[in-house]
This record gives structure tokens, C-alpha cells and sequence, in this order.
């Protein structure tokens, strides 16, 4: 058994298991965004590598090609800008306005609420990113000096918060335009908010996927600015 648990490929087959497990029953349940099946194949596995005894740098070299593949999924996240090109570019002073303001919000609630807490700047810098899709999130920490791992938890619970609370924060205040409410969702919660979009309409999945490439462009290039003035 313990031949089994420390084998090469054992955390690769554990991680794509847990994925799938939680795919099927995200599906049967009715795909709500608190099952993501991100968020409970990362429950799983994590839970998996303690009750097994498996350190974390283990686990990372097991996996390394999953690590790998996260580039080309970051250049597959361009597909919805080719897709949606031509409504983004109709649009496209609403688009930049919106752009604009949702990254100052971002960054200014962020760091604005860890400053009131007194923390410190390490910390600060780690929860930066978490607004961006994952893949991306995990470059932008090491760019700027932040605790990957942590941020990718953030960027999980910023994800799922966003998926479960937003669509019907923007049903209460009546946005029923699917292009805003796709876009709405994607800026503010990535990769799980734009899988929640496409179970509304395939033009709200649309939109949301293109606004997270577009956020993700415009943090990479301001966050390393941003993070600078906290000693990153």
C-alpha cells in the first residue's frame, strides 16, 4: 500500500479522479455553484494527502504535467475574445469603462481591507491576484513575490462566492441583458462564475468567458505596479 501511495503517478490519478468524481456529481445534483467540482476536487485531495501522509512537494512533482499544461490553457482562454470579437468591439466603450472600474474596485477593496487589519504586506500581495483566473493567478505570483498556493485558494473562494451570490445579485437589481450579466459574472469570479453563465444562455457563457480573458490581460500588466508598493 504504501509502494501504491508513493508511486510516480499515484497524485496524478488521484487528482484526475477526484476531478471527475466531482464533475459527475456536480451534474447529478443540478450543478450548483457551491459543488463546483474545482473547489471539491481540491477538498478531496487535499483531505486525501493528510490521511495519507503525502507532503506537498511530493504531491507537486506527481502532477508536474498538469502543471505544464496550465500554458496552453492560458492561450486557449483567447478563444472566446475571437468568438465574441466583434459584439466586444460594438461595445467597446462600455467594455473599457467597465474594465476600468471593476479593476480599481478590486484592488481597492483588497487592499484597502487587509491595510485596516494591519496585514502584512506579504499577505497583501498573495490576495492581489485573486480576482484572475486561476492559470493566470499562478503566474502573477510568482511575479510578484506572492504565496501561490494561498492565492490559488483565494481565487477559488472569490470564484465560487461569485458564482453562487452573483447571478441573483444581478437578478435583484433587474440586469437581465445575458451579455451584461455574462460579462458581470466572468470579471468578478473567472473560470467557476463562467461555467455557472453557460447553464443561463450560451451568449452569457460567451461573455463572461471573454471577460475573464480581458480582466486577466489588465491585471497582469497592473498588478506587478501595484504589488510594488508592497514590497514585491
Amino acid at each position: 500500500m504504501t509502494a501504491l501511495v508513493h508511486a510516480p503517478a499515484f497524485g496524478l490519478a488521484l487528482t484526475l479522479l477526484a476531478y471527475l468524481g466531482a464533475g459527475e456529481l456536480h451534474r447529478r445534483l443540478g450543478r450548483p455553484a457551491v459543488l463546483a467540482p474545482v473547489l471539491v476536487a481540491t477538498v478531496v485531495v487535499a483531505v486525501a494527502l493528510e490521511v495519507l501522509g503525502i507532503g506537498y512537494r511530493e504531491y507537486l512533482a506527481s502532477v508536474s504535467v498538469l502543471t505544464l499544461l496550465l500554458g496552453p490553457a492560458t492561450v486557449a482562454l483567447a478563444l472566446p475574445l475571437l468568438r465574441e470579437g466583434r459584439a466586444l468591439l460594438v461595445a467597446r466603450s462600455a467594455v473599457l469603462v467597465t474594465l476600468l472600474v471593476t479593476g480599481l474596485v478590486s484592488v481597492g477593496v483588497t487592499v484597502g481591507a487587509l491595510e485596516v487589519l494591519g496585514v502584512a504586506d506579504d499577505l497583501v500581495r498573495t490576495a492581489l491576484p485573486r480576482s484572475v483566473t486561476t492559470p493566470v493567478a499562478l503566474t502573477l505570483a510568482d511575479t510578484i513575490g506572492a504565496v501561490a498556493t494561498l492565492t490559488v485558494v483565494l481565487t477559488l473562494v472569490s470564484g465560487v462566492l461569485g458564482a453562487v451570490v452573483g447571478p441573483a445579485l444581478l437578478s435583484l437589481v433587474r440586469v437581465r441583458d445575458p451579455r451584461a450579466r455574462g460579462f458581470a459574472i466572468g470579471l468578478t469570479s473567472h473560470g467557476i462564475g463562467t461555467s455557472r453563465a453557460l447553464a443561463e444562455s450560451e451568449v452569457a457563457g460567451g461573455w463572461s468567458s471573454a471577460a475573464m480573458v480581458l480582466n486577466a490581460l489588465v491585471m497582469t500588466a497592473a498588478l506587478p505596479l501595484v504589488a510594488r508598493s508592497f514590497g514585491g
